[in-house]
């Protein structure tokens, strides 16, 4: 069987106060000619399918497209989870409806979520697709106030599913989840504040393909390498500028054996970080390449540079952001705390450290990890 796993697609997605609607199509566009020229049995998204729990009108009609090109023309059928990013109740609107044209989308829980079987002329593959949930919700649906985290909540999943498929059947399992030993990026809002959101490699290890979202950095996991990132749409962190963006396209014989590939989008817009003098760019002596492309610029200088945002953007159109160390002290960049990179509680904390010169107890820390978990269950399911 031959299948494509992609994943957070995050549509409706800004870099900055760019919006990425045009970049998401450009990519997306590349995706159905994939898909035509491959003929895959299948589809895989796994999660985070818009950027937020309103997605703008643009990305629904995006999506709409994209689904409508890909099931219609190609008659392709297409596995859809939910991610943290998505509102369950909106994502799955008219789902039982689509089943019969081959689009399955499990986004909130109920009983509806159900194996998959597909065949091929080796014969049966089962799909385990489970939506991304927060353990409270999860708990409630089981009436199992033990499933305290991620990990717990998953094992539930995979032990009401194993009762229901023929041992010996090649398995697929979709998730949108944090794997335990993966690469994290910037980009990525954590599932959980507070720790609870890891989940062991040990999960998988009777599945023989693992098709995961929620990370942006494509990646293989596993004893046995069968856990898959594909990673996300595009790049939307400069955390991201050395990552290859795109898709795997999956082939798995009569064993469950899998051969992988990884199939590389190109962006309409590149997202980079360049180097050197306000000097030397008006000059013209920086290899600037793609001058349309996201740019981070690092000025080399020592000193206070002059409206150097609107000087630089005449070369870059696309300018995000400029880091000039020169503007610290004595041009001392050692000393200086990016906060994009801090987890929640530890701003939160640093704040709570400079207005009561104290540091936060652990009954502070839980209070608050949980006030957020809670406000951001909410948002999702409103």
């Amino acid at each position: 069987m031959r299948f494509i796993h992609t994943a957070d697609w995050h549509l409706g997605r800004s870099f900055y106060n760019f919006s990425l609607i045009d970049d998401q199509a450009y990519v997306l566009n590349q995706l159905v000619d994939l898909a035509r020229e491959t003929q895959p049995d299948l589809l895989i998204i796994a999660g985070d399918i818009y950027d937020r729990a309103f997605p703008p009108t643009e990305a629904v009609e995006l999506l709409d497209d994209v689904l409508c090109r890909l099931i219609l023309d190609l008659k392709l059928p297409i596995i859809i989870i939910g991610g943290n990013h998505d509102s369950p109740l909106r994502l799955e609107f008219g789902a039982r409806l689509m089943e019969s044209q081959r689009l399955y989308v499990f986004s909130k829980l109920s009983n509806r979520i159900q194996l998959i079987d597909m065949f091929d002329k080796e014969g049966k593959v089962t799909f385990f697709p489970i939506p991304y949930a927060e353990p409270s919700n999860t708990a409630e649906f089981f009436k199992n106030p033990e499933l305290i985290n991620h990990e717990k909540a998953l094992r539930q999943w995979i032990t009401l599913f194993g009762d229901k498929h023929f041992p010996g059947d090649r398995t697929v399992l979709i998730n949108h989840g944090f794997v335990a030993g993966s690469v994290v990026t910037e980009s990525e809002r954590p599932l959980d504040v507070g720790g609870a959101e890891v989940i062991s490699e040990q999960c998988f290890d009777d599945f023989d393909y693992v098709a995961l979202g929620h990370l942006h950095c494509s990646q293989t996991l596993g004893k046995k390498g069968q856990i898959h990132y594909p990673g996300s749409l595009l790049k939307y962190s400069f955390s991201e500028v050395n990552q290859n963006k795109g898709v795997k396209l999956v082939e798995m014989d009569k064993s469950g054996k899998t051969q992988v590939k990884e199939i590389h989008l190109i962006p309409k817009h590149d997202v980079r970080c360049v180097e050197g003098s306000i000097e030397d760019f008006l000059l013209g002596k920086v290899n600037i390449g793609n001058h349309e492309d996201y740019i981070q610029v690092k000025l080399l200088d020592t000193g206070a540079v002059f409206d150097a945002m609107n000087r630089l953007r005449e070369i870059f159109p696309n300018l995000v952001t400029i880091d000039h160390p020169g503007l610290m002290p004595s041009g001392d960049n050692n000393g200086r705390v990016d906060y994009r990179k801090k987890e929640l509680v530890g701003l939160f904390g640093d704040f709570y450290k400079f207005v009561t010169n104290e540091e936060l107890t652990n009954e502070q820390t839980t209070a608050f990890t949980n006030i957020v978990n809670n406000l951001r269950e909410r948002e999702r399911q409103q």
